[in-house]
């Protein structure tokens, strides 16, 4: 007979972390990590724990909207097997198309169960091995002299590579990267984001203007429904162009590879409604030829320690952008990834290993779905 965890409760948790300073992009500034804890119970006791991070300029999510989706999307699992996960996600997908960043939740939390339930660390339930990978450091947008002194304090701490985020103006954007370069010198990757900030004309224009400054990849340069752009700011720059906002589920992975629109996938579990569908993106790539990057919002590190499992069990994914948890104040995670500077290791702990101190539960609203 086959195995069935029957869910019969879940917990949604409203949880709020303040930043050391505001972070901003192009499209929106934040100030605080305002994310939901997902906690699904199982009849036989085993619990799996999900985040989901909102970022309403790229997912049209805010925390509010996924706290009242979290209590829908619990009433259409609850009674159902745990471990049939490509039903549930099916399931949820079909009753909330676009909110993407609270079904990674539950599907991360479902993941969770799994492991828990055949005693294997995520990784290894994905079929992977285990390995240890360097994460960037991101600078937010600020003036010159600000970046500048970021990049290099981030350089002194020993990060490998650097991200900064841009897509303001031409004459700006170059003058931060010319900044950062006089003061870091020359040898260590910049990685740019520019979160759709630019305009064709703009951003062709600036990445030529910047390909003196070993500059490895261009994120999203443009808007993200503007696929033949893409196309032509790759075969006009010598920078890498990488697809991130344009990049949500297998279909846009088809899409943007069919139309030779990138160099790079750019896959966060925020954005594709978890594990299930990440691994469908990392497929579409690696059968293109088309190597892949698993980023973050900012969570922490229990969304993370999911997204670093996922790294380590999938050799595609060449790069890693998981520094969400380092712009808190606070981290209420037990357990899970660990991080030396920007060295991540997980752990053989089965599921993600990642928990949330009870402690700080008990301060976070709580909603009970059962």
């Amino acid at each position: 007979m086959s195995k069935i965890l029957k869910i019969n409760c879940v917990e949604i948790y409203k949880a709020d972390i303040p930043f050391h300073e505001p972070f901003r992009i192009a499209i929106m500034e934040i100030t605080a990590a305002q994310s939901v804890f997902v906690k699904i119970f199982t009849d036989e006791g085993i619990y799996g724990m999900g985040e989901a991070n909102p970022y309403w300029g790229i997912a049209g999510e805010t925390q509010s909207i996924n706290l009242a989706a979290a209590v829908d999307l619990a009433k259409i699992i609850l009674g159902k097997d745990a471990l049939n996960i490509e039903e549930r996600n099916r399931e949820m997908n079909k009753y909330l198309v676009f909110n993407s960043t609270i079904r990674s939740a539950f599907d991360m939390a479902l993941y969770d169960i799994m492991g828990k339930a055949a005693g294997l660390p995520l990784y290894s339930l994905l079929g992977g091995g285990k390995r240890s990978f360097w994460t960037d450091n991101t600078i937010s947008i600020g003036e010159p002299a600000y970046v500048a002194k970021k990049a290099l304090d981030y350089k002194n701490q020993g990060f490998l590579a650097i991200k900064v985020k841009l897509g303001t103006t031409k004459e700006l954007d170059v003058e931060r990267i010319q900044a950062i370069r006089n003061a870091i010198g020359d040898s260590l990757p910049i990685r740019i984001d520019a979160n759709q900030g630019w305009d064709f004309h703009t951003a062709l224009n600036t990445l030529k203007a910047l390909e003196k400054y070993n500059i490895e990849y261009c994120e999203q340069p443009i808007a993200h429904w503007d696929y033949e752009n893409m196309k032509n700011l790759r075969q006009g720059t010598s920078i890498a162009i990488m697809a991130d906002e344009s990049l949500f589920d297998h279909h846009d992975a088809y899409k943007l590879a069919v139309g030779g629109c990138c160099d790079y996938f750019n896959i966060k579990l925020a954005k594709s409604g978890g594990i299930h569908n990440a691994l469908k993106i990392n497929a579409v790539a690696e059968a293109a030829g088309i190597k892949c990057m698993l980023g973050c919002m900012t969570e922490t590190r229990l969304g993370l320690s999911a997204a670093s499992h996922v790294i380590s069990a999938r050799p595609n994914i060449k790069y890693a952008d998981l520094d969400g948890y380092l712009f808190m104040k606070e981290d209420p995670i037990i357990g899970g990834a660990q991080y030396n500077v920007g060295e991540i290791t997980i752990t053989d702990t089965p599921g993600h290993g990642a928990d949330v101190d009870p402690a700080f539960l008990k301060l976070c609203k709580v909603t009970l779905v059962n």
